[in-house]
């Protein structure tokens, strides 16, 4: 593979310091490459991106409308969620309707990401626990999946579980990726994760965006995912997040996902469009500038929009005494 001229520089003083290769597709409902930079087969996990389609059979299996689950609990099983008090009791609302407590979550605890959050729970002695963890969200929608098709809760992580075996049937026929070749790795929280080039996961975000064709259960699964997010953004991520500030900023035509190691996935649903996005080494800082800059040169973002999302286009870098010392550029034409 040629290495892609599609970077991310990253600036201390006048002098480049580091660049970060990306890689991107843009495909229609149909799987069509409308437009590609970098290496657009690049193979990678979907890691968090996937959540929004793994939400899809807490829905359509029923298990959302049995236990009652509201559209910003709908929103926090598609989530990497801050941690904030208002997801806290989201993941702990969804675990009550079940009969389930915090004790039935295996994705482990982590601080918050809100740092103010942390800063708060550290002060007063407080130890995290899994609802903090960013995908108590996920974790709890799987135990709603499990309660509903009467599974056993206690394995619900392994890949032969039947939540996980219909997570992994949702994920290959949205990305046209059959099961059998699937790779499959663990994700941080412990369950099964999807390996895929980069086409197949922008194709099931422009199917979830745009289902049209898909079965019934699985098209109404699709637009409720949607339209829970649209309307509870800050359940997606948190106040400071970029998945959650592009929806705000876009009043929902943009849906997108962060992944860790550099990857964000997203549909425009009413363009009938999905986009994926990769930093070749994994590095974060570079992903929203990237993303951001791609969608301004494909036309999905305009100016006025840039603008309000330039604090994730060209963020600063500072030291440790908060002084600003560089800054963060996308540097590329597509």
């Amino acid at each position: 593979m040629k290495p892609s001229n599609t970077i991310v520089r990253v600036y201390r003083g006048n002098i480049t310091e580091s660049i970060h290769r990306v890689h991107l597709a843009l495909v229609n409902a149909q799987g069509a490459l409308l437009h590609g930079a970098g290496d657009p087969q690049f193979l990678t996990f979907a890691r968090s991106t996937a959540k929004l389609i793994q939400a899809l059979p807490v829905i359509e299996s029923g298990a959302a409308d049995r236990f009652g689950l509201g559209d910003a609990e709908i929103a926090l099983c598609c989530a990497s969620h801050n941690g904030e008090a208002e997801h806290v009791n989201a993941a702990r609302s969804i675990l009550g309707k079940l009969g389930f407590d915090r004790g039935h979550l295996q994705c482990g605890a982590h601080e918050p990401y809100h740092a103010p959050t942390a800063q708060a729970m550290r002060e007063r002695g407080e130890t995290p626990t899994t609802l903090h963890n960013n995908c108590s969200g996920k974790h709890s929608g799987m135990l709603a999946l499990c309660a509903h098709l009467g599974a056993s809760p206690d394995t619900y992580m392994r890949l032969q579980h039947p939540v996980q075996q219909l997570m992994l049937e949702a994920v290959s026929a949205m990305s046209d990726i059959p099961k059998s070749q699937m790779e499959l790795g663990i994700d941080g929280c412990g369950v099964p994760v999807f390996g895929m080039p980069i086409p197949n996961l922008a194709l099931a975000f422009a199917r979830l965006g745009s289902p049209e064709g898909l079965p019934a259960a699985r098209a109404n699964a699709c637009q409720r995912i949607v339209a829970a997010v649209r309307k509870y953004p800050q359940f997606l991520a948190g106040h400071d997040r970029f998945d959650t500030h592009l929806i705000k900023v876009t009043q929902g035509r943009i849906v997108g996902k962060m992944g860790a190691e550099g990857i964000f996935a997203l549909a425009v649903p009413e363009q009938g469009l999905g986009f994926v996005l990769k930093v070749e080494d994994g590095n974060q800082r570079a992903l929203y500038p990237a993303v951001i800059e791609a969608l301004k040169q494909l036309n999905l973002l305009s100016a006025p929009e840039v603008s309000e999302l330039a604090a994730f286009h060209t963020p600063t870098v500072h030291n440790w005494q908060g002084t600003e010392v560089g800054i963060i550029r996308p540097d590329f034409q597509l």
